[in-house]
Formats: C-alpha cells, sequence, structure tokens
C-alpha cells in the first residue's frame, strides 16, 4: 500500500515521503495513529502544493535572516569594564552582556544565540558569532575596553566617602571625645 507519511516513522522515512509497506502494517499501525495518509491523487497532489509552499516560507525565512545577519555583522559593540594592572578584567564579559549592549543599538538578540565559547575575561577585540537561523550564523565584533583610570578613582573616592556603615555607628572615641568637649563648656 502506498502512503504519504504524516509524521517522521523511524525506519521508514520522514514527514511527507511517499512509501510503500505492508497492508497489514499501514492499516493496524500507520493509519490508526495518523502517522499516515493512502496516497490517493488528491493526497499526492495536496503534498506537492504543501512542499511547495513551505519551500517559499522557507525561502523567505532565509532571506530576511541573511538581512538580520548583514545588520548584525556591520554591528561593532564597545564594552567598558574594570580591568586589573595585567590587563585581566574584574569579572568576565558573558553573552548577557553583549545582548544587553546589541539590544542598546537597536538590534535585540536573545543571549542564547551569541554562540560565546566560554566568557570573554581579557580586554581586547573579539569575534563573536550569533545564530540568527539554525542555518544562518552572523559575526559581531566586540570590543572590550578598560574602563579610563580617572573614572576608576572617582568611583575609588565615591564608595569611601559614602560608606554607610561608618555614617550610621559613631566610633566609640569620637563619642568620648564630644562628651568630655561637653563638660569643659
Amino acid at each position: 500500500m502506498k502512503l504519504i507519511l504524516a509524521a517522521d516513522v523511524e525506519r521508514l522515512g520522514l514527514m511527507g515521503d511517499l512509501v510503500e509497506v505492508a497492508d497489514g502494517y499501514a492499516r493496524n499501525y500507520l493509519l490508526p495513529r495518523k502517522m499516515a495518509a493512502v496516497a490517493t491523487l488528491k493526497n499526492v497532489k495536496s503534498l506537492e502544493h504543501e512542499k511547495r509552499v513551505i519551500a517559499d516560507r522557507i525561502r523567505k525565512e532565509k532571506f530576511s535572516a541573511e538581512e538580520e545577519a548583514k545588520k548584525i555583522g556591520a554591528l561593532a559593540i564597545s564594552i567598558t569594564v574594570k580591568v586589573g594592572e595585567e590587563g585581566k578584567l574584574f569579572g568576565s564579559v558573558t553573552s548577557k552582556d553583549i545582548a544587553a549592549a546589541m539590544a542598546a543599538q537597536g538590534i535585540v538578540v536573545d543571549k542564547r544565540l551569541i554562540l560565546l565559547d566560554k566568557p570573554i575575561k581579557e580586554a581586547g577585540t573579539f569575534q563573536v558569532p550569533v545564530k540568527v537561523r539554525h542555518d544562518v550564523t552572523a559575526q559581531v565584533q566586540v570590543e572590550v575596553a578598560p574602563e579610563a583610570p580617572a573614572e576608576v578613582a572617582e568611583v575609588a573616592e565615591t564608595s569611601k566617602t559614602s560608606d554607610p556603615k561608618e555614617e550610621a555607628t559613631p566610633s566609640p572615641e569620637t563619642s568620648e571625645t564630644e562628651a568630655a568637649e561637653a563638660e569643659k563648656e
């Protein structure tokens, strides 16, 4: 019996294939489970039409994915991070950071589609692959730049002066000194 497979069947074929099987296998297994349809002239023509429609849709999706890949390929991202003396980063640049930087420039990409083998832990320029579609991948240029020393110094000074613990709890020496001065007056 000739059948058109409606689902992938192991050791038989893929969805949409026209296959020849034993009558009992078709009647007792494939047809009741709606894994196949009888290959009538009407069903065969319908299958051919569906294949053409699916092929057109896939071609359009691939074209739009390639256009998006061109936009991503033209993108240059700069991420500034704190760096130690030897050029090592404090922390690392991950796919989440890259996705946020891309979103800031107007291109939204899921962080899971950024194919970063391991987090970036050094300053420099890197080519990072971004999966746009299962068969289309783009390369985005990511520049990891160290923060300027003046910015680091300002942040350090700000953190020293605005320590909430120091302001909230006065030291015992200060309170004794203030009490002694109050008694003299």
